[in-house]
């Protein structure tokens, strides 16, 4: 059983998300707390695997009791945030900070509109959480020539640090990039812009037929959409909706298969930290057209599942840990060193 503590200042939000939770015969709810004060001494009481977490709470703020938890006794965290932009920044900076996940608050409904929840508590009661370290300044390298390739990424569980790691070693003119990370529709607008003050590139939100240019990163919205690639030169961005594929929309094997068919051996494919297999089989096609693959290891992956099955499939030529997957993304689309 993965034992939970529910920590929200709501009496509502905390019922509902005990029954959601509990309606799982994986996981039992062992505690909760009304505010952070609180949930140090049931945390200390009860030791529980998973803790679901507010932001905005009385007494201490949220993201000031998860630093200090990450620090003192870091534990698997799903942070539960409103739909709001600044629930959605303070949720991202929570991910920074080291939890886990996140799930968006229903805006109306019952438990029905916490669907997810229960599947993400479960992924990350498999998670690797430490200590949260100071990540060293990066400057991205001064002799960077674009070549004609363009890059693919694809990340899930544990996607945002890890991505935040990636775009801080990317030139301003680096190989166009195009990102699929699954996380909430409200969500991608406000990472764009955290990975864009990161990054020497320019980070956007993809927008259907926007043209794949040196210098930009594009990420895939959240919600009710796929990213793909099409055209012939310059690339475009295809934004569509779609079914869900392996779960998820936008879904990393979409975007992956999309590069395999179009830009074939012009691409590098990337896969990171995440639960699941979604991505694998995209990957595995990108290096069958030609593609030059890159895989997150294990020991720096929050959750290696996504990593895991590429590898097994035979789809990453390299596995790397996640401090050297952006040096190694450069030296792969640098024209001085392209093969």
């Amino acid at each position: 059983m993965i034992r939970t503590v529910v920590v929200d200042d709501s009496a509502t939000m905390r019922s509902l998300i005990a029954a959601t939770l509990s309606a799982d015969p994986e996981i039992e709810v062992v505690g909760f707390a009304a505010d952070p004060l609180e949930a140090r001494e049931v945390i200390k009481t009860v030791n529980p695997d998973v803790i679901t977490l507010d932001v905005e709470m009385p007494n201490m703020n949220g993201l000031d009791f998860l630093e200090r938890l990450m620090r003192l006794r870091p534990t698997p965290v799903v942070m539960v945030s409103t739909l709001t932009v600044r629930g959605a920044e303070a949720t991202l900076q929570a991910l920074e900070l080291g939890a886990v996940d996140c799930v968006a608050k229903p805006q109306t409904g019952g438990a029905a509109a916490f669907e997810r929840l229960a599947e993400v508590v479960k992924a990350a009661a498999q998670a690797r959480v430490r200590p949260r370290q100071s990540a060293p300044s990066i400057k991205p390298t001064a002799d960077f020539a674009p070549s004609n390739k363009i890059v693919a990424i694809g990340a899930s569980t544990g996607g945002v640090e890890a991505l935040m790691a990636v775009v801080e070693h990317l030139p301003a003119n680096c190989a166009p990039t195009v990102i699929t990370q699954h996380m909430p529709a409200t969500f991608t607008a406000s990472f764009a812009e955290r990975m864009n003050r990161a990054s020497a590139a320019e980070v956007t939100e993809a927008r259907d037929g926007a043209p794949l240019l040196p210098g930009k990163v594009y990420l895939a919205p959240g919600g009710g959409s796929h990213l793909r690639i099409g055209g012939a030169g310059p690339y475009v961005c295809r934004v569509s909706p779609g079914d869900l594929v392996n779960g998820h929309r936008p879904s990393v094997d979409v975007l992956f298969s999309s590069v395999a068919s179009v830009a074939r051996g012009r691409s590098v494919g990337v896969i990171l930290t995440g639960m699941g297999r979604d991505g694998a089989q995209g990957l595995l096609e990108m290096r069958q057209a030609g593609a030059r693959t890159l895989g997150q290891d294990d020991a720096s992956s929050v959750v290696y599942g996504m990593p895991k099955v590429a590898f097994e499939l035979g789809a990453t030529e390299r596995q790397l840990p996640i401090e050297k997957i952006g040096p190694a993304i450069v030296e792969l689309t640098n024209r001085q060193e392209c093969r």
